[in-house]
């Protein structure tokens, strides 16, 4: 019911802002596929009797906004996608909130904000992002030293420890990397595949397959082989993950930030989680929301004077104060369904409504920001990339990942036309 309240109200405050236009270019047009901005732009209407933001949501906003040939065009953009050294040419430059804000730029996670910048000049500014978690029940954690993060090693080792047979058979079985195929592909990224754009991928051959021959040792080494790994997959895993570790039947599961923070409170309870990360590093997941501001726009004005309240660590609370209140925060994480784009805000703010985060934030220069990587990314990953990943680690088709890049690629007809990230 909570669920169906926030959705309900989120609808509402859409077709509140579609009547702007008593402000005529007092009104800025925010473009996004986040629809939590409904809310956040709802809050800056009332929060002054200057100006207003009118948001329209799109699935796609970046293929919408680039291909656009209108001269006109919205003032804001908030999304995943957006970032691309092609499309410099439609973004203003965001250097006058540093100039208002001189101590801001020092709140923003640097590896992040690096990918908005070209030219020595800010373009886009990120917003938010997500982590790789590891989680395990409440029970286990003195087995874990850490108090942030949590390497592919330690889990194999603990997993390793944990396992128990009987007659042959696993009853207990710590982790496998087979059981999530997000964690494939974040332990490639670890391994330095380095999947970037390139006509259209790139990739670094070797430490792909070390990547892959690390899985398979592991597979076999730790967990008694494939036979074994489904067997018991089969039989236990009619049970979510985070069921099954509160249960001792596993030690790890695997999941991204936004879904372990948007549990039932009472699952969390019983749970506690490091990130995933590779020699001390964690990689940001690749869908981070980047904002800007067009070129394009009528209301530069109006998008200034929003990006300002937007960016600001006491708005962000308000938001999430907000988002609690309207029930968005059970189903939608943190600021637009992430971890905020400002450490500070992650630090001092977000253990507020997020209790589990207090002592387990970690600290900003341990995010590592993606690659750049080609339009259709998210397509290539999940059609191409992680099929490969998958069938090479299970042994079943080791096709190299070019072939199966190039026959789908041909099959599809697709047209690659460069990246979405900026150069840093």
């Amino acid at each position: 019911m909570k669920c169906k309240r926030g959705f309900l109200f989120l609808a509402g405050v859409f077709f509140l802002l579609s009547a702007c236009d008593e402000f005529n270019g007092r009104a800025a047009v925010l473009l996004t596929d986040r629809p939590e901005f409904a809310l956040y732009a709802e809050q800056f209407n009332v929060s002054q009797d200057k100006y207003k933001v009118e948001v329209i949501y799109k699935n796609n906003i970046a293929d919408d906004f680039y291909n656009t040939k209108s001269k006109e065009g919205p003032d804001i953009i908030a999304g995943s996608w957006l970032k691309s050294a092609s499309t410099l040419k439609y973004w203003q430059s965001l250097e006058f909130l540093f100039r208002k804000n001189p101590e801001l730029e020092k709140s923003f996670y640097p590896s992040l904000l690096a990918l908005g910048r070209f030219d020595n000049r800010q373009y886009l500014l990120p917003v938010s992002f997500n982590l790789p978690i590891i989680i395990f029940s409440e029970n286990n954690d003195t087995l874990i030293p850490g108090p942030f993060t949590i390497e592919p090693e330690e889990v194999k080792t603990l997993g390793k420890n944990f396992n128990e047979e009987k007659n042959n058979v696993y009853t207990r079985m710590g982790f496998s990397p087979l059981w999530n195929n997000n964690f494939l592909f974040e332990t490639a990224v670890i391994f330095n595949a380095s999947f970037r754009e390139d006509d259209p991928l790139g990739w670094n051959e070797e430490e792909l397959l070390e990547a892959i021959q690390y899985i398979r040792g592991w597979i076999d080494q730790t967990n008694g082989g494939l036979k074994a790994e489904d067997e018991f997959f089969f039989k236990y895993f009619f049970d979510p993950p985070q069921k099954l570790v509160i249960a001792n039947r596993i030690l790890f599961a695997y999941m991204n930030s936004s879904a372990f923070f948007t549990m039932s409170n009472e699952t969390q309870t019983n749970l506690d989680f490091r990130m995933l990360s590779g020699g001390g590093l964690i990689p940001v997941s690749e869908d981070a929301v980047y904002y800007g501001l067009s070129k394009k726009g009528n209301s530069k004005n109006a998008a200034r004077e929003f990006t300002v309240w937007f960016f600001r660590e006491e708005t962000q609370m308000l938001l999430l104060e907000k988002s609690r209140e309207k029930h968005l925060s059970d189903t939608i994480f943190g600021i637009a369904n992430g971890f905020s784009a400002l450490h500070t805000v992650n630090e001092n703010i977000f253990p507020l409504y997020y209790p589990m985060l207090l002592g387990h934030m970690p600290p900003a220069d341990l995010l590592t920001a993606p690659n750049i990587l080609p339009k259709n990314w998210m397509d290539i990953k999940e059609r191409v990339v992680i099929p490969c990943l998958r069938d090479a680690c299970r042994g079943e088709n080791d096709t190299p990942l070019k072939q199966r890049l190039d026959d789908w690629m041909r099959i599809n007809n697709s047209s690659f036309n460069g990246g979405r990230q900026l150069v840093p």
